[in-house]
């Protein structure tokens, strides 16, 4: 990737209903509403779905954003797909651009995101490529 930017976002993300109803106390569900900050100045919504263990500390997640906003001044819309796992209290996440999501000026866009969390704020690294750009 030749393009790197990089800032904060706030999130939120509210439960929802799970589909079955019947299932595993550990599984879970929850909508994603983000407003990045910094060199993407952006909105996202999106669902996520977790699986925890009876072990302390693991855990699994995948999540699906759309995301619409203004990167290093292209305007349009891209989707992330995450994967993250937590074993024993190691993280591991990837977070990558879905091949063609990107419209309007952001027409091409691939990349992946890092997510760092620290003293309760949310940072994001984000490496991308998009055609037609330095």
């Amino acid at each position: 990737m030749d393009r790197h930017a990089t800032g904060t976002f706030e999130v939120q993300l509210p439960i929802l209903p799970l589909y079955d109803v019947g299932a595993d106390a550990l599984l879970g569900r929850r909508a994603i509403d983000k407003q990045f900050v910094g060199e993407l100045e952006a909105t996202s919504r999106g669902e996520m779905l977790s699986a925890g263990t009876a072990v302390q500390g693991s855990a699994g997640y995948v999540a699906i954003e759309k995301v619409t906003g203004t990167l290093q001044g292209r305007t349009g819309t891209f989707v992330l797909q995450h994967s993250g796992t937590m074993t024993r209290g190691a993280p591991q996440l990837v977070v990558t651009v879905v091949p063609d999501s990107g419209t309007g000026e952001l027409t091409g866009l691939s990349g992946t995101m890092a997510i760092n969390i620290a003293d309760g704020k949310h940072h994001y690294a984000f490496a991308y490529s998009l055609p037609g750009t330095a």
